[in-house]
């Protein structure tokens, strides 16, 4: 027999009925299902606690490098710092899943394991309390009707037993009226025989009768004794289904961001500083660092000083000198498009001639690992210059050498007196241009 499920009752009609003798088992069960339930909630929220630190850490991991790649690019002013905001954005959100991450496993975890522990008590022999104390008052509650509805079915059971033996008794009665071969004698035997099994039907259906009845009479009692076995297992269901819904409405208050005052601060800050991008001053910035509003010592007319055989009066390069040979700032192989291949405190080189020439290759083009200043020699500015005078260098960028000494010049003298050169032994950096001569 195939059964049904009423969607609108949540039933089975299969179902064996909750009165029957020993269906108050699901009942009992339900103390080991609540806290089985306990035990998946909490595994829940320590899933979800992981999810949140992985994005967190996520977020503060492309914070941390985008910053950096952002710091030492090519943006500059209002808009890098609106720029580096997001990245601000994402350093503050990553704290906040933090939080609720912390909020899950500290608070939410926490209280639920609290509640399991004072709703369920574990006895030395297995199972629960509440479990044991219940099966004992459902089996109670049962026993006397249940007693009785043994006999009643030991009734019905004889009962249709003698239906049966009166009904073959009667079937052989009318055959052996039938029958020549059966003798008077015979068929009143049968007779009698049939008379026998409808005072013994009779008799069993009295009984049956009776049974019943005391059956019906002893009901009542019976439901009412498993009704309140039931009430006090319904009371200890509606602490837990109310605790479960509190607990959800404390996990959601912390998973919803949305509601927490901070977070739309994020947001509104980040809004702010976005606005507050002013393209005029940025392009006055550049201006000012980087084009015509930079200082400059224009030529001017100068004496002719007889001393001027001494090295010229060591100053700061100022912007625009030729850097020192370094590679800080070349981009590693496979990230040319980064803008960390670009460093905005770089210094470019002033050489200029009427000659047009293509710009050495930078570190970028040809693989990151070359040296712009290697390639002096390969672009025609390489000259061989001997020492006039002995020079001590003054600071870690000057060359030092006696007088007499080779080396090769790289770049040309600049507007202060100096020029750039390396020694034979590869070293490189600037010397006075007054203290060489060419060879």
């Amino acid at each position: 027999m195939s059964g049904s499920y009423d969607e609108s009752a949540g039933v089975d009609d299969t179902m064996d009925s909750f009165w029957e003798v020993g269906n108050y088992k699901r009942a009992v069960k339900r103390f080991d299902d609540g806290h089985r339930l306990c035990n998946d909630l909490m595994g829940c929220l320590q899933e979800r606690a992981k999810i949140e630190k992985a994005y967190g850490d996520q977020l503060t991991a492309w914070s941390k490098r985008w910053r950096q790649l952002i710091e030492k690019g090519p943006q500059y002013g209002s808009v890098e710092r609106a720029w580096l905001a997001v990245m601000t954005e994402a350093e503050k959100v990553s704290d906040m899943h933090q939080d609720v991450k912390n909020n899950l496993v500290n608070e939410d975890v926490e209280k639920v394991k609290n509640w399991q522990k004072e709703a369920y008590h574990k006895q030395m022999i297995g199972g629960f309390k509440e479990a044991k104390e219940a099966e004992e008052g459902f089996k109670k509650a049962q026993k006397p009707w249940a007693k009785k509805l043994k006999e009643m079915e030991t009734a019905k059971k004889a009962y249709h037993m003698a239906c049966k033996e009166e009904k073959l008794a009667a079937a052989r009665e009318a055959n052996g009226k039938t029958e020549a071969s059966v003798t008077p004698d015979q068929q009143k035997k049968l007779h009698e025989k049939v008379d026998k099994c409808k005072q013994d039907m009779q008799k069993a259906k009295e009984k049956y009768e009776k049974s019943l009845e005391e059956l019906n009479k002893c009901t009542p009692q019976y439901m009412e004794c498993m009704e309140q076995v039931f009430d006090q297992c319904q009371q200890h269901e509606v602490k837990r289904l109310t605790f479960l819904k509190e607990a959800l409405l404390d996990i959601k208050r912390h998973l919803n961001l949305s509601e927490n005052q901070s977070y739309a601060t994020i947001y509104r800050e980040l809004e702010r500083t976005i606005l507050s991008a002013n393209t005029q001053e940025d392009l006055k910035w550049f201006s000012n660092n980087h084009g015509p509003g930079m200082h400059m010592n224009w030529p001017a007319f100068e004496e002719y000083n007889p001393d001027q055989a001494s090295a010229p009066p060591k100053k700061k390069k100022p912007d625009g000198a030729p850097p020192t040979p370094s590679t800080d700032h070349v981009a590693p192989p496979g990230d040319r498009s980064s803008v960390s291949s670009y460093d905005k405190n770089q210094a470019y080189s002033t050489e200029w001639s009427d000659d047009e020439q293509p710009a050495a290759n930078s570190g970028n083009e040809n693989g990151g690992n070359g040296n712009s200043f290697e390639e002096d020699s390969s672009s025609g500015k390489a000259v061989r210059v001997r020492a006039l005078y002995d020079y001590d260098g003054q600071e870690q960028d000057e060359l030092s050498f006696k007088a007499g000494d080779e080396l090769t010049k790289t770049e040309d003298e600049d507007e202060q007196g100096w020029c750039r050169g390396r020694l034979d032994t590869g070293q490189e950096g600037l010397y006075p241009a007054n203290y060489v001569e060419p060879i």
